[in-house]
């Protein structure tokens, strides 16, 4: 069978990285690995990280470039490679405007679609915007669904797809996340390496990592979530690290309010390997992101989600992961729970991670090897 497996960005590599790898050691594929190129050195560092080596790569990345750009140079650089490959079927993952345009291009070409991470639903078009359109389309264009959750197998059922059709495998994110882990818990070398590199970290204050990246929030939602970190760092006995994207606008809000902070550390966006370092020295994270509430109760983590709602609710319901929204006293209140009272604190990090057992991958290729 032969198999295209198209991704672009930081997040679709790290979670296709266990696919790929899966797939290129079962003699029965002949797989074929496509990247967009959005996150350029971010997404090459993943690659390292996982010793895979591209056989496409479009390179569609502009300056400034609109949702619409990403689209057509997607559709339009994809077409001619499937057009001269004829795989047997397309692979993509989740709900980037890339993965989107892939699926579409293989429909275009009559290419059966397998959709990873699929059936992830808020029930609001506009929450994540543009991710829940681009999700929804994808599965509607998808001959294998493949869910991380029964929850996610519900919304798909709930939507009139043949249950034939969807395989419960759990997130691949966390297949990826526990070969990192054991690499740096297994090389003193690379941990020292680390250490180093984060030196400047206070070992006697609790640690809070924060992401934000997410376009709804870019109206006003990440100036407040900066405000409720620098009340947060007033406490005196946390540390706060921000990895801040390089989106424009995530820029503005992160420097206005937190230059100068003290006890924030605004440093640049990490490569994997160090960020899962971050995340599991850390205390607690705040994050818009939804690879975050995945990965992060794997590590007995508690994460304050910066959202009104999400399409992972299964860590809600579990208690790994709160939702906070962006006002400043939620997030404050929230997070002074977890830094204050330890049985909260130990309650919350013992809760079982909801994401899976690290087996995906193999989920996924054997659901494709016997036709399912």
């Amino acid at each position: 069978m032969k198999l295209f497996i198209v991704f672009g960005t930081r997040p679709e590599a790290i979670k296709m990285a266990p696919v790929v790898k899966a797939f290129r050691a079962d003699p029965a594929f002949e797989t074929v690995v496509c990247v967009t190129g959005q996150h350029r050195e971010m997404l090459d560092s993943v690659l390292g990280l996982f010793g895979i080596t591209p056989d496409i790569d479009l390179d569609i990345m502009t300056a400034g470039q609109s949702l619409t750009d990403v689209t057509v140079a997607t559709l339009s650089g994809l077409a001619p490679h499937l057009e001269r490959e004829r795989p047997d079927a397309v692979l993509v993952h989740g709900d980037t405007t890339s993965a989107m345009a892939a699926a579409l291009a293989a429909f275009y070409a009559q290419i059966p679609v397998g959709h990873v991470e699929a059936g992830l639903r808020t029930g609001d078009m506009h929450a994540p915007w543009p991710e829940e359109m681009n999700r929804r389309t994808i599965d509607m264009l998808s001959r294998w669904l493949f869910a991380p959750t029964e929850t996610s197998r519900d919304a798909l059922l709930d939507e009139g797809v043949p249950p034939g059709h969807i395989v419960v495998t759990g997130n691949t994110v966390i297949d990826a996340l526990l070969s990192v882990v054991a690499t740096l818990h297994g090389d003193r070398d690379q941990k020292a390496a680390l250490d180093a590199q984060f030196g400047f970290l206070d070992p006697s204050k609790k640690l809070i990592v924060v992401t934000g990246h997410r376009r709804e929030n870019f109206d006003g939602g990440l100036e407040r979530m900066c405000e409720a970190l620098a009340r947060l760092a007033r406490r005196g006995d946390v540390e706060i690290v921000y990895p801040v994207h390089l989106n424009e606008n995530v820029q503005r809000a992160a420097n206005a309010v937190l230059a100068d902070t003290q006890g924030v550390h605004l440093i640049a966006p990490q490569d994997y390997l160090p960020f899962v370092y971050l995340m599991d020295r850390a205390h607690l994270l705040i994050s818009d992101s939804g690879g975050i509430q995945e990965e992060a109760p794997a590590l007995g983590k508690p994460v304050l989600v910066t959202r009104d709602v999400t399409e992972r609710p299964e860590a809600i319901v579990a208690g790994t992961c709160r939702l906070v929204g962006t006002d400043p006293d939620r997030i404050v209140a929230e997070a002074e729970i977890l830094l204050d009272d330890p049985s909260e604190y130990a309650r919350v990090s013992a809760i079982s991670n909801p994401y899976g057992d690290g087996t995906a991958a193999p989920r996924i290729l054997e659901a494709m090897k016997h036709g399912r």
